[in-house]
């Protein structure tokens, strides 16, 4: 049996019907309760290894190689099969210790992540370091075998949900400031740790504060060397801008179908089609540029040398914040009156979570790095432009 035909039996056979199609994938951790369907899709694919498959084998993976891993984002697309966990564990600080982290390191935190038993957030950003990122001020002050560290960070996503951290911490203040900076990894389930979410606009609280107070990280978790967290810290971002994660995570999946079935409903319907020509000329256009992202993306994958490029991430992380800046305001305006609600009888719930997604969305260009921070990067490390 070819390796397609046997992933296909195979996603078609294990993945529950509630799995399939639009929805959320769940984050794993010891925080956040999965469904039943979901902890049974999350324990079949650990036990394949397709819930990291890339991944090595003795890492919790499938060992697949490019070609295989395209294959079977195929037919997982192909299908509308979701993938059974999704976050920073997987996306960011795994590729990570993939490079950086030492095989002790690997062993004890890569299974760990492919089975879904801990969320990760990022503590990078803080209130007086944010584009200026080399700039932080959280401290890690060395105390034998263990690092006491002391600071604060902001817009640390996921917090509250998060079992551990891995955060950017000033290890030496008498350098510059590039070159005193290292990459620990520590609990959230310790008495030095508070975090308090911060109400957005939309309503929500997805992004925290997060104050350190002596708190304690091991030196078995310090990643790629004292004082060398910067290069960890560089590279980990470009696995979070390339776009890959989610390809494989299945949170690209917006389809032009919905956006299609929303104009319908609020707009009309006539012969088949969109009645209104302009917004049907509009979520053409839209759905045409989407679908040549995501080929951008997959060729991406295809040509790349490792599992993640350089610095052209960039590219993915300024075209995709702004892709879905332009599909929400396609989508509430397409709605009139009806997608602005904030409350009240007049809306129904996807009235009211369309424009709080909306709202919400206003951040895509900013958080991760703003958009004017990508195209800087882009000028200068893929255009090779002068400063």
């Amino acid at each position: 049996m070819s390796f397609r035909s046997d992933v296909r039996s195979w996603l078609d056979e294990n993945c529950p019907a509630s799995c399939r199609g639009p929805g959320e994938v769940p984050g794993g951790g010891t925080k956040v309760p999965m469904t039943d369907d979901q902890r049974l899709w999350l324990d079949r694919c650990a036990e394949r290894g397709f819930s990291v498959p890339t991944w090595p084998e003795e890492y919790g993976g499938a060992g697949l190689d490019k070609d295989e891993f395209v294959v079977l984002l195929e037919e997982m697309r192909s299908l509308g099969v979701r993938a059974p966990v999704a976050g920073m564990g997987t996306s960011m600080i795994g590729p990570t210790l993939l490079e950086y982290g030492t095989d002790e390191q690997k062993a004890r935190h890569l299974p760990r992540i492919a089975r879904g038993e801990v969320w990760w957030c990022q503590g990078y950003s803080e209130p007086g370091s944010g584009s200026d990122l080399a700039s932080l001020r959280t401290r890690a002050e060395d105390h034998g075998d263990h690092f006491v560290i002391n600071g604060q960070k902001i817009w640390t996503s996921g917090a509250f949900n998060a079992d551990w951290i891995f955060c950017l911490t000033r290890t030496d203040p008498d350098v510059p400031k590039h070159d005193g900076i290292s990459f620990l990894l520590f609990t959230m389930h310790q008495p030095g740790v508070t975090v308090r979410p911060i109400r957005l606009i939309s309503g929500a609280s997805p992004f925290c504060e997060t104050f350190f107070d002596n708190a304690i990280a091991s030196k078995e978790d310090l990643v790629g060397g004292l004082n060398r967290g910067w290069t960890v810290a560089k590279r980990l971002l470009q696995h979070e801008r390339s776009g890959i994660s989610m390809l494989a995570s299945g949170r690209n999946r917006e389809t032009g179908d919905e956006l299609d079935d929303l104009a319908r409903q609020y707009a009309g319907e006539s012969d088949g089609r969109i009645a209104d020509p302009v917004l049907r000329d509009t979520i053409a256009g839209h759905n045409i540029d989407a679908e040549a992202f995501r080929l951008t993306q997959r060729r991406t994958v295809e040509e790349s040398e490792g599992n993640t490029p350089g610095p052209a991430t960039s590219i993915f992380k300024y075209y995709g914040a702004n892709l879905r800046k332009q599909r929400a305001e396609l989508q509430v305006s397409m709605m009139g009156t009806q997608g602005v609600g904030w409350e009240g009888d007049a809306f129904n719930g996807g009235e009211i979570g369309m424009t709080r997604q909306w709202l919400a969305g206003k951040a895509g260009s900013i958080a991760g790095g703003s958009n004017e921070v990508q195209l800087n990067i882009i000028a200068k490390r893929v255009l090779g432009l002068p400063d």
